[in-house]
């Protein structure tokens, strides 16, 4: 069947991209309002949650420590905040999903650097740990590879292990904005997975780039799981662990079926809008979730 024959028979607005916000609300049924209502209160009130947080921390933890648990503690009010607005505002979805991925990986590095803080910082850190060694095969990279080497803990090592986790948040921003730029060109599209398209390129080397900065968080958290169970760390690093993997994960499932059409039109949302419009509602719910759950991550009980 070709295109032409698809337009006879498929709501034209199918092939069109993502409808404007007043599009979208004057679409609403009774559900959806009710649906939206609740959405959108939610991340009220995790935003309002996480302020007082903030107030809380920057009155009660001595810096530097409590810039990193603002920043630490904001990953859930972000992922949150964004998807709320792509949900109200379906053509912004790339942009508050690059936003929301960027923070993100912020948080990444500075979990690292907290777990090291918990413990006194780098001079306390590397003072325990005289004669100790990191097991190195862990996940994402090598858990599969328990043969390898145990490495000494040294200053160098310390620097590679955040330089590494450094590094996405970094390339992580830039690549964000690189794409951006190329899509306000026109060479930059999500639905476009051709080996020539720089949406397939781009993807697949964040993907890389995850994979290794989460390798030092996850080297890291090994070493000092038992000595920073007071603050309960497995539950925190799992609930954020959890986060990350779901959000990176649900957002390319969606979109894969998306772009084969498993994900049915629903006019004014095209397949490839709708998977968008879709992801955001569930990356909302789940974030203001972990917030009430999980936090506060990592302030020390004794505050």
């Amino acid at each position: 069947m070709t295109m032409e024959d698809l337009n006879y028979t498929i709501d034209p607005s199918c092939f069109q991209e993502a409808p404007l916000a007043i599009d979208v609300i004057n679409q609403l049924d009774t559900f959806g309002i009710v649906l939206y209502t609740i959405l959108t209160f939610m991340s009220t009130a995790s935003l309002l949650l996480y302020l007082e947080e903030c107030v809380y921390v920057y009155k009660k933890v001595p810096s530097p420590k409590k810039t990193t648990i603002i920043w630490v503690n904001g990953a859930a009010p972000v992922i949150s905040t964004m998807s709320c607005l792509g949900m109200w505002i379906p053509k912004s979805t790339m942009f508050t999903d690059m936003t929301s991925d960027s923070y993100f990986a912020v948080v990444v590095y500075k979990f690292l650097k907290l777990m090291v803080e918990e413990v006194g910082g780098e001079e306390a850190f590397l003072r325990r740990s005289v004669g100790q060694t990191l097991r190195i095969s862990t996940g994402p990279c090598c858990c599969c590879c328990p043969c390898l080497p145990r490495k000494a803990i040294s200053r160098r090592m310390l620097f590679l292990l955040k330089l590494g986790s450094l590094q996405y948040a970094i390339l992580k921003t830039v690549l964000c904005i690189f794409s951006i730029v190329l899509w306000s060109n026109g060479n930059f599209d999500l639905s476009d997975l051709n080996i020539t398209g720089a949406s397939i390129w781009i993807n697949c080397f964040v993907g890389a780039l995850t994979i290794t900065a989460l390798w030092p968080v996850a080297i890291m958290f090994m070493h000092l799981r038992n000595a920073l169970r007071s603050i309960k760390i497995i539950p925190k690093y799992a609930m954020y662990q959890l986060v990350l993997v779901l959000s990176q994960l649900q957002s390319t499932i969606i979109s894969i079926l998306a772009l084969n059409w498993v994900i049915p039109c629903s006019p004014p949302f095209s397949p490839n809008a709708r998977g968008s419009f879709s992801a955001g509602p569930a990356a909302d719910d789940r974030a203001d979730v972990h917030h009430h759950l999980g936090n506060p991550p990592v302030v020390p009980p004794h505050l």
